[in-house]
């Protein structure tokens, strides 16, 4: 019986890890995690366009692990507490790979494009986390909370990476804080929106007049010619 896609791209997933918890980043050529996994070239470019979108990959196992696992538990806690135990139980998950990872965070700290990627990953990860956790991510501040969420977990990550005492007491102090820390930000984003309703609406009552004025300086004027014809502006 041929080995399922998924199979194969745990299998890659699982190699790279464990070559990374050995070798610098740059040193790992997608040759070697073809063969460690076990699988031709040719079946690792179908899945995966570089070694990269393997931790990519990795993020989205993580994600389902924890999805997977979310429960209706924690439904009357407050807010930072859901996402406290959401974010914590990412942090169970990674464990496995926590040597792999902390060599590559420590190889990619200085590289902007690979840490522009990451970022990217991270928000994707957190839109799911925080619905995990029943936080609201659209709307006007949608955004600031996905940015603020991945903000909370890349810095308490930097801590459980170095954490290795199993109650992870320093890594959940730190959480514990970036949370108390985003919920502060958070209220006073919430503020600012209050206090600049009036002038947003008025700032949209002048656009949509000043669109108004141009559309109809735009337009027209009876036998001035074809309106398609760029000439008819002058």
């Amino acid at each position: 019986m041929a080995e399922a896609p998924t199979d194969k791209r745990k299998a890659i997933v699982d190699a790279l890890m464990d070559l990374a918890a050995r070798r610098p980043w740059d040193e790992i050529e997608i040759g070697d995690i073809a063969q460690a996994a076990n699988v031709s070239l040719a079946e690792f470019r179908d899945l995966f366009p570089s070694k990269g979108a393997v931790l990519g990959s990795l993020s989205r196992q993580i994600d389902k692990q924890v999805l997977e696992g979310t429960t209706d538990d924690l439904a009357g806690e407050p807010a930072r507490e859901r996402v406290f135990d959401v974010l914590m139980r990412r942090f169970d998950a990674m464990e496995p790979y926590k040597e792999a990872l902390r060599r590559i965070s420590q190889d990619l700290q200085y590289d902007p494009l690979s840490i522009a990627a990451l970022n990217q990953v991270a928000l994707n990860s957190m839109r799911f986390m925080l619905a995990a956790a029943g936080i609201n991510t659209e709307g006007p501040l949608g955004g600031l909370k996905l940015q603020g969420a991945v903000l909370v977990y890349s810095n308490t990550m930097r801590t459980w990476l170095e954490d290795d005492d199993p109650t992870l007491a320093k890594t959940m102090a730190r959480l514990d804080r970036e949370l108390r820390r985003g919920e502060r930000i958070l209220e006073g984003a919430e503020d600012v929106r209050r206090l600049t309703a009036p002038l947003r609406a008025l700032g949209r009552a002048l656009m949509g007049s000043r669109r108004s004025f141009r559309r109809d300086s735009r337009r027209p004027r009876e036998g001035s010619g074809d309106a398609e014809n760029p000439a008819a502006a002058i």
